[in-house]
């Protein structure tokens, strides 16, 4: 019996719960082992072998070759793992969320400095608020019809 997720509703938002947690497993474990020096450098010298020795979808490798974190997340990653993939890359957690947004490193922390985007118009999908799916970059292709 699938269970009730109202959280599902949140515009710009994917919560991270058990089914996810098991749809990302083996994409997290590969973040987790660029902890390792020594798996960061195989994975810089051959970005796609060293993928192909984890047992995740293509769409979960393609996404991480393309450093499309929202795919990512959207296919079970979680962002405490995918820092591992901007920390081998040489990127801040700020340049990271940045990306994820559309904005630059200085916009995207000037705006957590300000407060962080408003609630209103942002508690579900269909209102208007600017984290709702059409005002964003990545929502657009992914979330269509929100």
């Amino acid at each position: 019996m699938p269970l009730d997720k109202p959280y599902l509703d949140v515009p710009g938002t994917t919560i991270f719960d058990a089914e996810q947690s098991r749809r990302g497993y083996h994409l997290n474990q590969f973040c987790m082992s660029l902890m390792k020096a020594e798996n960061r450098e195989k994975f810089k010298a051959d970005e796609r072998a060293y993928l192909d020795q984890w047992p995740m979808s293509e769409e979960q490798k393609q996404a991480v070759l393309a450093r499309d974190l929202n795919r990512c997340i959207s296919l079970g990653g979680n962002i405490y793992f995918l820092a591992k993939i901007g920390a081998t890359d040489g990127k801040s957690f700020q340049q990271m969320a940045g990306s994820m947004t559309g904005m630059t490193e200085e916009e995207y922390r000037n705006m957590m400095i300000g407060g962080g985007r408003s609630a209103e118009g942002n508690r579900r999908h269909g209102e208007e608020g600017d984290a709702q799916a059409h005002r964003q970059p990545q929502g657009k292709s992914q979330n269509k019809g929100n």
